[in-house]
This record gives C-alpha cells, sequence and structure tokens, in this order.
C-alpha cells in the first residue's frame, strides 16, 4: 500500500509542461510570490512568464544562462509603485532562487486574478434570538442600515458560544 502524499509534491508534476512554456521551471514562485514581494504588493501583480534569452551554439554548456526577464501583471494603479520597487522585487526573487536568475522585470498592466475568500455561512439562531433582534430593529426606517445592523446582531449573536449568551 503507497503511502498518500501531500498534493504540493504533485503540483510540479500535473504543472509542469504549461509552466514550462511559460518560462517557469517550476511553480514555486506563483505559490511563493506573496512571500517575494510582500502581502500588498502580491495582492495587485501577479507573475506572468519568465523570458529566458537564447543561448547560441558557441556558448559553453555548463555555462549559467543569462538572467531572464520576468514579466508580471500589475494593476494600474500600482504599475508605478511597482516600478520604483523592480530592482527590490528582482534582489527578492534572486535569493529566493539562490542565484542570480532574474535581470530585469516588464511589467504589463491588466486585472490580476485573486483567489475569492471563503464563504462562511450565516450562523444559525435560535428563534428567540431572532425575534430579539427584530424587535431591536424596529425602529430603525432606513432600509439599509437596518440590513446592516441585523447582519451585525446576527454575527454577534450567533458568534457567541452557547454558555455566554447575550442578548441584542
Amino acid at each position: 500500500m503507497r503511502k498518500p502524499r501531500p498534493l504540493a509534491d504533485l503540483l510540479d508534476s500535473c504543472l509542469g509542461p504549461s509552466l514550462a512554456a511559460q518560462g517557469f521551471a517550476a511553480s514555486d514562485i506563483l505559490v511563493a510570490w506573496p512571500e517575494i514581494v510582500g502581502a500588498r504588493l502580491s495582492e495587485f501583480t501577479q507573475p506572468v512568464r519568465v523570458q529566458w534569452k537564447r543561448r547560441s551554439s558557441g556558448i559553453d554548456p555548463d555555462r549559467r544562462p543569462e538572467p531572464a526577464t520576468l514579466i508580471v501583471r500589475v494593476e494600474s494603479a500600482f504599475a508605478l509603485e511597482m516600478q520604483h520597487l523592480a530592482p527590490v522585487v528582482i534582489e527578492r526573487v534572486n535569493s529566493h532562487y539562490g542565484w542570480r536568475c532574474i535581470g530585469r522585470i516588464v511589467l504589463k498592466q491588466g486585472p490580476v486574478r485573486r483567489a475569492e475568500p471563503p464563504r462562511r455561512p450565516s450562523p444559525r439562531l435560535a428563534p428567540e434570538d431572532a425575534k430579539a433582534i427584530e424587535a431591536a430593529l424596529e425602529p430603525i426606517v432606513e432600509d439599509s442600515l437596518r440590513d446592516a445592523l441585523a447582519r451585525l446582531g446576527t454575527a454577534v449573536v450567533g458568534s457567541s458560544t452557547k454558555g455566554e449568551r447575550t442578548k441584542p
């Protein structure tokens, strides 16, 4: 019987051919992008491709290749900031890999794909709690305010433990 393997071990073998077509040797730059550039920049940037210079036939095959160009998709509001931080990002990517693999960054403006945050199910309330929230919201006339306060009350009452019930 085989031992179960972590999904991360299978990622490179499954995605390897499509990543290689984009110039990525492995998926680790995509996965480690938030760690490389930081949480703030990773929200608005995404590595797209690594372009390597073509080797000519007269070059020593044991020599390391020329540094590549990293193409990064960036949302327009952060293009200028990313342009200013490009030397720092190059340094961070190179230190992540342990050698000078990236020599420059080319920015492409466009939308960055974001993973949707998981939706949390709304908490189930006891009937008396739901009635208490509804009664507390009766005097509020504005619909949008009443709806917002109802969601807040449901979240507060639903998040309390059974032993520590709070009254709305």
